[in-house]
């Protein structure tokens, strides 16, 4: 999802009547900021304010329910590949793992990442390169999982089919998550920038959700109807409604009065999911709904999953290797790297769009590099947990920064706490696993749809009227769409002798991001075309702002003095994501040498030569 779902229109979704908005910090020292120019454009809490306690745990559950799609979206799509679509149980375990490694991982990113709100949680940029892998001849489930009558979830063989395929999930995303690290750490991550451009992660991130088509119209075919409702109710909230405020009562301290929240624009998504699922209910118990488990519609039931909640334990404690021990192979890591390298670019550009909503400066560049690092050590993380998928910078909590204008860290704290708590309740995890397959299929066809539409919009900063920037699109869209379609029909035709090779071409050319990003990058990269016009002054406009002025070094700094007060070495000083105390001025006169190299005009001189591959 992203701010197509979440909305952005209004600054506060809690407004008071009278348009004046008063908080107080831990010290009891923030003032009221009066309504106009200023307060539209400046957050209500900086990125280094803190609110009070119970405007945290407030906004940290909006944030968690503004992640909750994406959240369980993730284990329920894995679940028919790792053979769980008769085990509701063992999905609500996945559920309750990705809640607690996502807290986790935020917390980690908050503290010692790139230091701003950005929340993390499961990536759709890891779902089709592990459903490729999960495709390959030795890992397809058998015949007997696709039927519940022949399914006994408890048995030593079915645990053995579902564990062995999510351990090999595990040790690819746990392997490539490595290569994250290195990316991030050593700084490798702003040369790569050079080279990738809004016409690699258009593509890129546009056939994360394309190919997934298939999985939304099959969850939602099991009751069209129903799916529908779930889609209209969406809509209507996210789009029509998200403009109609609902009156309610307020108090602060002797005085209460009424203010306008914006309910429907806040949570569109969950309140569309609690109509579907009660109308379900009503539907099955006045037996509307079929009761043969063959009959068309009988998955829409509300009692099909019913026994989860009774078998659910109310805590559960997620560890890691608790599927068992994880096992890598080649195909595998070749196809989460893709993954990696989608999820890195589309949280770069996370990372400088809140800094822009929080009201802080561009983040420089070692606190880009350390978010990269730690966005990679929490897939490393998810991996040995066994969540089936990685983490990454969540876009619809960016989104919803806009809409409350507060962006301090102390919220996403708060949010990554919440996730931790979740994760270990297990009554949490089960209740998501009880929602009826069609409600699914429906919320997976307006997400898959705005993901889509997230990626296609990456080309506002490109030339689209220029016939090699429309070139380079349509053909990457379309061979990202045929060649994993002909690869899947014709694996045998891709045969070399040599097994390990065979199954890392097949995973690499059916996943479509892969494919599609690919060509997006080297035919962007080879054929010639001004960086005004590949849409890459934005890129450098952006990493030219980044300084390291007193005021970014106040909001990006490690937190308890690291590099400022302790470890100062002059070794440390050397590391791509470490502090750089006095940086400005160096930053300037790069900035300035970087000017001499062009004329008075603003074109490049004959001495510069465009960056090419």
């Amino acid at each position: 999802m992203s701010s197509a779902i979440t909305g952005w229109e209004h600054p506060d979704p809690l407004r008071a009547d009278d348009g004046l908005n008063c908080h107080h910090d831990g010290q009891g020292g923030k003032k009221a900021r009066q309504a106009g120019s200023s307060s539209s454009s400046q957050p209500t809490y900086s990125v280094l304010d803190v609110p009070p306690w119970y405007l945290c745990i407030l906004l940290g559950i909006q944030h968690f329910l503004t992640a909750l799609g994406g959240l369980v979206a993730v284990p329920l799509i894995l679940a028919k590949d790792l053979c769980l679509q008769h085990d509701p149980l063992t999905q609500s375990y996945l559920i309750s793992t990705i809640f607690f490694v996502s807290g986790l991982c935020t917390l980690l990113q908050v503290f010692l990442g790139v230091r701003l709100p950005i929340l993390q949680g499961g990536t759709f940029a890891f779902v089709a390169p592990s459903l490729a892998m999960l495709s390959l001849p030795a890992w397809k489930c058998p015949e007997w999982t696709f039927n519940a009558s022949l399914v006994n979830t408890s048995s030593p063989e079915f645990t053995e089919e579902w564990q062995k395929r999510i351990r090999e999930l595990q040790g690819a995303i746990m392997v490539a998550s490595c290569v994250q690290m290195l990316v991030g750490f050593s700084g490798l991550i702003g040369f790569l920038m050079r080279f990738i451009g809004p016409l690699t992660i258009a593509p890129t991130i546009s056939l994360v959700a394309l190919p997934l088509f298939d999985s939304a119209g099959s969850n939602a075919g099991v009751h069209w109807g129903i799916a529908a409702v779930t889609i209209f109710l969406i809509v209507l909230f996210s789009q029509y409604l998200k403009n109609v405020a609902v009156p309610v009562p307020v108090c602060g301290g002797k005085k209460c009065h009424t203010s306008k929240f914006y309910l429907f624009q806040v949570f569109p998504v969950l309140l569309a999911l609690c109509l579907s699922w009660l109308l379900c209910f009503v539907l099955t118990v006045t037996n509307a709904l079929p009761t043969a488990p063959t009959a068309y519609g009988h998955l829409a039931r509300t009692d099909t999953k019913g026994n989860v909640l009774s078998q659910a334990p109310w805590f559960r404690f997620p560890y890691p290797g608790q599927w068992g021990l994880p096992t890598i192979s080649l195909a595998g890591v070749f196809g989460i790297i893709a993954g990696v390298i989608s999820s890195m670019v589309e949280s770069v550009g996370d990372y400088y769009a809140c800094a822009r909503l929080v009201g802080a400066p561009p983040p420089p560049r070692h606190a880009v590099n350390r978010g990269i690092g730690i966005e990679g050590l929490g897939c490393l993380l998810a991996g040995a947990w066994g969540t089936g998928n990685g983490t990454t910078s969540y876009s619809e909590n960016v989104g919803a920064l806009g809409i409350t204008r507060v962006g301090s860290r102390m919220v996403m704290v708060a949010a990554g706490c919440l996730l931790l708590a979740m994760g270990v309740f297990g009554k949490i995890g089960a209740a998501f696993a009880t929602i009826p397959t069609p409600v699914i299929g429906g919320m997976f066809l307006v997400m898959f749809g705005v993901i889509t539409a997230v990626g296609i919009s990456n080309l506002q900063y490109v030339d689209m009227n220029s016939s090699r920037n429309l070139f380079i699109f349509g053909f990457s869209i379309y061979c990202g769409l045929a060649i994993p379609s002909w690869v899947n029909n014709n694996a045998e035709k891709l045969q070399t002798g040599i097994l390990q090779l065979d199954q890392v071409i097949q995973v690499l050319l059916t996943t479509g991001m892969f494919v599609g990003g690919f060509l997006g990058f080297f035919l962007d990269n080879t054929i010639p075309g001004s960086l005004e016009e590949r849409g890459l002054l934005v890129w450098n406009q952006m990493q030219e702002d980044s300084e390291e002025t007193a005021k970014a070094l106040e909001v990006y700094r490690l937190p308890c003095g690291i590099g400022t007060k302790v470890c100062t070495s002059s070794c440390t000083q050397y590391l791509p994501f470490w502090p750089r105390l006095g940086a400005g001025s160096r930053e300037r006169g790069r900035n300035l040498l970087a000017r001499l190299f062009q004329d008075p005009s603003g074109a490049r001189g004959k001495g510069a030569s465009e960056t090419k591959l």
